[in-house]
């Protein structure tokens, strides 16, 4: 684990502000038609333009066997992360689709995802939706000196339980600065308040509630290296924040 200095803190905030500016203008560009490999050429372009590099192209974590190609994860309907963008893969009316890459300034890094509903989409999918995003907000609050890890594990899973929603407990959140996923800090979607690391000033970490409407069993997809579903189907749900601890309270890196 690396603590950052508020100097550290401010550069890795200058690369959440790229990843934040290029998911909005991926949420923009979320039509029917649309191929989720157009998604991933606009990301590249948008980020180029905000002066950070794809920290996710050529990235080749130890969990994985094989390097990842892209600068998103593009993940639709029962996926809930770490889907591949491909040009075979039309978005249609009422898809629901994450989005989710993390951007790269001079080396500090910051890591960022939304799910959004292609067109209106169905209520249950508007209130899944709702709930993760709200669940990532109670998780940041809880984001305090001298807390627990367990405080912001707990917060994410009571408001999704008690809204009927399934937390994922196999995936979880991670220390992130100058690494995609840097070691010693966990950041799990469910827990007991007052347990867990002592959170300090200095940490870095992502807060990613991941959320499904049905059952929350995953699984990976047969043949895809990348690709985690739902085992019953239903549709997911994933928002990230990057998030340094301050005295001042959490800090969110990666808001526009």
């Amino acid at each position: 684990m690396r603590l950052k200095t508020e100097i550290e803190i401010d550069s890795m905030a200058v690369a959440g502000r790229s990843a934040a500016m290029t998911l909005k203008r991926l949420r923009e560009s979320v039509v029917p038609g649309i191929s989720t490999m157009d998604l991933e050429e606009i990301a590249r372009e948008e980020l180029h333009r905000h002066g950070a590099r794809p920290a996710l192209l050529g990235y080749h974590p130890r969990f994985s066997k094989v390097p990842y190609e892209f600068a998103t994860c593009i993940s639709v309907n029962d996926e809930v992360i770490h889907g591949q963008p491909s040009p075979k893969q039309i978005l249609k009316d009422g898809d629901v689709v994450g989005l989710d890459l993390v951007a790269d300034v001079d080396g500090w890094l910051a890591d960022t995802a939304i799910t959004v509903i292609v067109g209106k989409g169905s209520l249950k999918a508007q209130r899944l939706l709702s709930v993760t995003q709200e669940a990532l907000r109670h998780g940041i609050a809880k984001a305090q000196v001298g807390a627990k890890m367990g405080d912001i594990s707990s917060a994410v899973q009571r408001l999704v339980e008690r809204n009927g929603f399934g937390v994922i407990r196999e995936l979880s959140g991670h220390g992130v600065g100058c690494e995609v996923h840097e070691e010693g800090i966990d950041v799990p979607n469910y827990g007991f308040p007052g347990k867990g690391l002592t959170l300090l000033v200095g940490m870095t970490f992502c807060i990613e509630p991941m959320v499904t409407a049905g059952a929350p069993g995953i699984k990976h997809r047969p043949g895809d290296p990348w690709a985690v579903v739902t085992r019953d189907g239903s549709i997911g749900a994933h928002f990230e924040h990057t998030v340094a601890i301050t005295e001042q309270g959490p800090r969110i890196l990666t808001a526009i």
